[in-house]
């Protein structure tokens, strides 16, 4: 006759309530890892923004509340550049191909733009300057770009960028070698085209808002 197993024998099957406990608990692990892989995906896109605007990398500019609190004596030609997606019926220009500017001296130029169309549309404008490593000593104050653009059929529309070159590029010996910054702006068809996401947009943009 077989002998049966004692409660100690190696061949004894875990207990049904232990082995649902640990396949409960492997089951929680796994959603949780899942459940993370999402939210840092989520996460990813403004974790990048926060690091391209504090470090400038890939060209992107920085915002300033008001001007430099110094102006150097050297002088860099900043360039301005223009594109319009396919998507959006609009013409887009700058009102000025080049200025030469001091390091810290406040600037304003224009853009313009006019809706091709026949009915109203709402633009959103992406930007960046060259060379890339400039992107960090490049604020802007004032821009069209902070807020999405509506334009009426045919309207046509003078949009302001007011920046300045931080003074201490100067300072920067890696920087030595830029005598010319590039800003380009591309404007594409807004996701949103009501009106009352362009006004949000802006009222959020508002100091206070």
């Amino acid at each position: 006759m077989a002998d049966t197993p004692g409660p100690d024998s190696p061949h004894t099957p875990p207990a049904r309530p232990e082995l649902a406990r640990r396949n409960r608990r492997m089951l929680v692990g796994a959603l949780t890892i899942v459940a993370g892989m999402v939210g840092l995906s989520f996460a990813a896109v403004p974790l990048y923004r926060v690091f391209c605007k504090a470090t400038g990398f890939g060209g992107t500019t920085q915002v300033a509340e008001r001007g430099a609190d110094r102006v150097v004596d050297r002088t860099v030609t900043v360039r301005f550049d223009a594109e319009v997606n396919r998507e959006l019926p609009w013409q887009f220009r700058p009102l000025q191909n080049a200025v030469q500017v001091k390091l810290g001296e406040v600037r304003q130029i224009r853009y313009h733009a006019k809706n091709l169309s026949d009915k109203a549309l709402v633009g959103t404008a992406t930007f960046n300057v060259t060379p890339d490593k400039a992107g960090i000593y490049f604020n802007k104050i004032q821009c069209f770009c902070f807020t999405r653009q509506r334009l009426e059929p045919g309207q046509e529309l003078d949009m302001p960028v007011t920046f300045f070159v931080d003074p201490a590029l100067a300072d920067d010996p890696h920087m030595k070698d830029v005598a010319t910054i590039t800003l380009s702006y591309t404007f594409f068809l807004a996701a949103d085209q009501t009106a009352a996401a362009v006004q949000d947009q802006a009222a959020k943009a508002r100091p206070g808002g």
